[in-house]
């Protein structure tokens, strides 16, 4: 079983170091890594440059943003399951050797989630996610999370829908996961901790920016998976599934509450 993974670059020198280390000192025998950026001036192209020995196949292109990048990435990939990991972002050790064990433990599977540990700029831990069971019905109202650095998935379902859709600016991921759903990809949430996700006052979660397209993008998602535009009664509902998932997901409540939300905080 062959792991590719993407990771896209663009003006964070800062993190990309640890993130390009993070996937080549991993413990899997058979892993193909993929580095893509469209233009950094920050110095992020020498870092890259300095693991070029070790690094498969790297793509300096411009591209219409994350999602079109990582499309470009996964063209080139040959392996069997795929991640992609943002710049700043990590993989924990061992992660690629427990999500093929439970590939293998699960041939069914198609996609396989895992938690993260929140860190800040400077590597300190504030808290640990926890990636939802995947239900469509859920995804609808967005009050279904997957945790995008700690989600691996078969190469085959993402080539059958066709990758990212190159026109999502905020959320490319989760558009992915539920295109996956509906071509029937089967789902499964583990406790293992398998990335650490970095928060921070640039990212898009600690800077709550793009808080209008990612409005827009839960309004088109709902009107595409249940056919409507939302109604009040759908709020009521959208609210009281925010708050079943609370307790559907007790690990993540509970770090909610001992150490606070993740939105806003400092992605």
């Amino acid at each position: 079983m062959k792991f590719s993974i993407v990771t896209i670059s663009f003006n964070q020198a800062e993190f990309l170091e640890q993130a390009i280390l993070s996937v080549l000192d991993q413990d899997y025998p058979d892993v193909e890594y993929i580095v893509v950026d469209p233009g950094s001036t920050d110095g992020s192209r020498d870092i890259i440059e300095r693991y070029r020995d070790r690094i498969d196949k790297i793509i300096y292109e411009t591209d219409l943003g994350p999602a079109d990048g990582l499309n470009k990435g996964f063209t080139q990939a040959t392996g069997d399951i795929y991640g992609f990991l943002n710049s700043d972002d990590v993989f924990m050790p061992g992660a690629f050797s427990a999500a093929a064990k439970v590939f293998e433990h699960f041939p069914c599977v198609d996609v396989v989630s895992g938690g993260a540990l929140v860190v800040d700029e400077h590597g300190n831990v504030a808290r640990r996610l926890f990636s939802d069971r995947f239900h469509i019905y859920m995804a609808a109202y967005g009050a279904c999370i997957l945790i995008q650095p700690s989600t691996f998935f078969k190469g085959s379902k993402f080539s059958s829908v066709g990758g990212f859709n190159v026109d999502n600016k905020s959320n490319w991921d989760a558009e992915l996961f539920i295109d996956m759903a509906l071509k029937g990809a089967v789902f499964k949430v583990v406790n293992s901790i398998f990335s650490q996700y970095r928060v921070h006052p640039e990212s898009i979660t600690g800077s709550a920016r793009l808080h209008d397209a990612h409005s827009e993008y839960r309004e088109r998602i709902f009107k595409r998976l249940l056919g409507r535009q939302k109604t009040f009664p759908d709020k009521v509902m959208g609210f009281l599934l925010v708050h079943l998932r609370k307790i559907l997901n007790p690990r993540d409540t509970f770090e909610r509450i001992m150490y606070g939300p993740v939105f806003g905080a400092s992605k």
